[in-house]
């Protein structure tokens, strides 16, 4: 189980990951895009840190505040989307202090049905639906098999990573790249690898608390 949470500190790795990489974020999305989500990304979590003294050190208050957050500061489709994925994990693990395997598969689940049904994705459409899609699959079998919580985690981020990569080899179907057809394939698609890092920053966070 994961107790001990503070909830701060967890959103804060979120935040310094994506500072971090807001450069190759944009690039990423350069090749297909227009070349500003590591921009917007940024600009929306240095909103989230320049509010998060006035949220209670609570996981689940913490992750509804990143969403309404990024609803209302980040440009374009991805506010809501992004908006959805973290409220949508933060409902999943209402009034929890401690986190068994169940609530953390809940919250993927969650946050997975509740950013398909925004944006209208599907898996193949080269989108944060492959990423999150494949991080659940990966963590859901892990713990069906019984494997410890370290473990289990390891096998989300790693699906996760996966779950980026293989947009490489899609054609967009959602968005302004859409528009591009087959000239879409060959690059990794920009929110399937911001996707990436608030889940590799999740997993790890949730680590250290086992």
């Amino acid at each position: 189980m994961v107790q001990g949470i503070n909830a701060k500190d967890v959103i804060l790795k979120i935040i310094k990951s994506i500072e971090e990489n807001k450069e190759w974020l944009s690039e990423i999305d350069g090749a297909i895009g227009d070349g500003d989500h590591g921009v917007n990304m940024a600009k929306g979590f240095g909103i989230v840190k320049s509010g998060i003294d006035s949220v209670p050190n609570d996981f689940s208050k913490l992750l509804n505040f990143v969403g309404m957050t990024l609803v209302t500061n980040i440009g374009g489709a991805m506010g809501p989307i992004y908006g959805t994925f973290f409220m949508r994990m933060g409902k999943a693990v209402e009034g929890k202090s401690v986190l068994e395997k169940e609530d953390i598969l809940r919250m993927l689940l969650e946050s997975l049905e509740g950013v398909k049904k925004r944006g209208g994705a599907e898996v193949g459409d080269k989108t944060l639906v492959d990423t999150l899609d494949a991080a659940k699959k990966s963590y859901e079998r892990a713990i069906n098999e019984d494997r410890d919580l370290r473990e289990a985690i390891d096998e989300m981020i790693e699906g996760a990573r996966k779950g980026m990569e293989s947009t490489k080899d899609f054609v967009a179907k959602k968005g302004r790249s859409s528009r591009l057809g087959e000239r879409s394939k060959g690059t990794i698609d920009a929110g399937a690898a911001s996707c990436y890092l608030i889940l590799k920053s999740i997993g790890e966070s949730l680590k250290e608390y086992i």
